[in-house]
């Protein structure tokens, strides 16, 4: 997990990827917006760099969780935002 303190101070470094669905308002800069669903499906087509940090996130915490936890055990590197962007953006 990764708060949001560490995020803004990591933003340039890190993959940041939205997994919330398109109708849902707002998303952080820089961010790619792939649904929790696309991202399990279509992983290989997304090509996401291993020796990066990829840091996910949702409006509350719980498919950004689902997301870096599914993502690590693909052999990835990352985490959830804590709070997701409810708490980023308060």
């Amino acid at each position: 997990m990764i708060t949001k303190e560490e995020l803004k101070k990591r933003l340039k470094e890190v993959i940041l990827i939205d997994v919330r669905e398109a109708e849902e308002p707002g998303q952080i800069e820089g961010a790619q917006r792939v649904p929790l669903g696309k991202l399990i499906r279509d992983l290989p087509k997304l090509a996401l760099p291993v020796s990066k940090e990829i840091v996910c996130y949702c409006q509350g915490g719980t498919r950004g969780q689902i997301a870096a936890d599914f993502l690590v055990k693909k052999g990835l590197k990352a985490k959830n935002l804590a709070g997701g962007y409810r708490e980023y953006t308060a």
